[in-house]
């Protein structure tokens, strides 16, 4: 019995192996085959990661005593590079302008470059600007090392006729403590000088009228391309009339260490006289909120950026007409956010004639030792963080280009500069 089962035993073990080795033939013609049609299809088939798992299945199905044959690629020649080439892109192949994941950015973005531009011209839209200008860090504490800057945005009517008495107040100091930002329609960069300040900071600018909404938007776009500066903390609006009495170091120390923003805002019947209850009613802006003040104002960061974004209250005042906006938007805006920290005066001195809305002009004649004094001390019970001061007035207008000689004169003697 037993010696007629050996040759049966012997004779299933051989067709067994007979299968497998058959089997094994035809799974490896078909992975041959199905390897010529991708390499046709699919130069970059041996590149794929699809191939390593497909070589290991075939393997795995092979004898242990068959060795699998690996196959070797042909060295390139100097002249064939060592990555095939991708075939290039079919237009209408919707990931053609994507980037390969392999690319990298020739200049990657970082802190820096958010923290300031390195110029003020761009083509950003009102709109865009604004939106912009109006991102403001919940995060208290910078990662950075950050010197407080004062931005001094001149509003202006072509010239800068004063320009040689404030490159004298800049002159020697530090750059990273102060910009400077022009507003002027038509544009007069071109007659800068290259090494002046003012040379290459003028922002893109619009046409302004006086007491018209456009002039309110001029002030909103120079605040707007101030914040984009991060590290600018106060703004101070001027024109192409306003002198400094004091040195940089004193403004500069007087601005930067203030608690409060200055915004002449006042309530009283003068100030009712533009408020129209069908234009201002409607945006939920009521008489007992109304108020007036000096366009010339001295703010600080936060109050910047609620002015730039203020979508609430300033349309009202845009469809208003013959309302002196300039002279009511902000200061109202100030009381509308109940903004507790502003000293409710401006830091600009103007002498106001009797029964005319315009402060009185001075020429060459009325520039003075006594008036300088006088512009730096006059007015009384001024405070300053909440404690008397002897500083009232940093800034002062109204100046004609003709005072500019006697101003530089007097200016080292009263002003301490130049």
């Amino acid at each position: 019995m037993n010696s007629t089962n050996k040759p049966m035993a012997a004779s299933s073990h051989s067709g067994s192996r007979l299968l497998k080795a058959v089997l094994f033939l035809l799974i490896f013609s078909l992975g041959f085959i199905m390897g010529m049609i991708s390499m046709a299809n699919f130069p970059n088939f041996y590149g794929s990661p699809l191939l390593s798992p497909m070589l290991l299945s075939v393997s795995s199905l092979a004898p242990s005593s068959t060795p699998m044959p690996t196959p070797t690629a042909p060295s390139p020649s100097p002249e064939t590079p060592c990555v095939w080439p991708p075939s290039p892109p079919s237009p209408t192949d919707p990931s053609a302008s994507m980037p390969s994941p392999t690319e990298r950015p020739a200049a990657p973005m970082g802190l820096t470059a958010f923290l300031a531009p390195t110029s003020v011209v761009h083509t950003m839209t009102d709109e865009e600007l604004l939106w912009r200008a109006s991102m403001a860090p919940k995060v208290s504490r910078t990662p950075y090392s950050r010197v407080p800057k004062v931005a001094f945005l001149f509003l202006v009517r072509n010239q800068l006729p004063l320009r040689p008495l404030w490159e004298k107040f800049f002159a020697g100091h530090n750059q990273s403590l102060y910009s400077i930002y022009v507003h002027s329609y038509p544009p007069f960069a071109a007659s800068l000088p290259t090494d002046s300040v003012f040379y290459g900071r003028m922002i893109p600018s619009q046409k302004t009228t006086w007491g018209d909404s456009n002039l309110v938007e001029a002030e909103r776009r120079l605040l707007a391309n101030a914040l984009l500066d991060m590290s600018n903390e106060r703004f101070a609006l001027l024109s192409e009339s306003c002198i400094p009495i004091f040195d940089f170091p004193t403004v500069y120390a007087h601005l930067t260490g203030s608690n409060d923003s200055f915004v002449d805002c006042f309530d009283n019947n003068g100030a009712m006289a533009r408020y129209r209850q069908d234009v201002f009613a409607p945006h939920n802006i009521t008489q007992a909120q109304w108020r007036k003040g000096s366009q010339w104002f001295e703010m600080d960061r936060a109050l910047a950026v609620e002015v730039v974004s203020d979508e609430a209250y300033f349309p009202a005042f845009r469809g208003c007409r013959h309302c002196v906006i300039d002279e009511h938007y902000i200061p109202t805006l100030v009381s509308l956010l109940r903004w507790r920290r502003n000293a409710n005066r401006t830091l600009t001195y103007m002498e106001w004639r009797p029964r005319s809305p315009h402060p009185r002009s001075h020429g060459a004649r009325d520039v003075t030792e006594e008036l300088l004094r006088k512009m730096r001390s006059s007015a009384a019970n001024c405070t300053y963080n909440g404690a008397p001061s002897d500083i009232c007035f940093v800034f002062a207008r109204k100046f004609t280009p003709d005072t500019l000689g006697p101003l530089l004169d007097l200016a080292p003697k009263v002003m301490g500069f130049g």
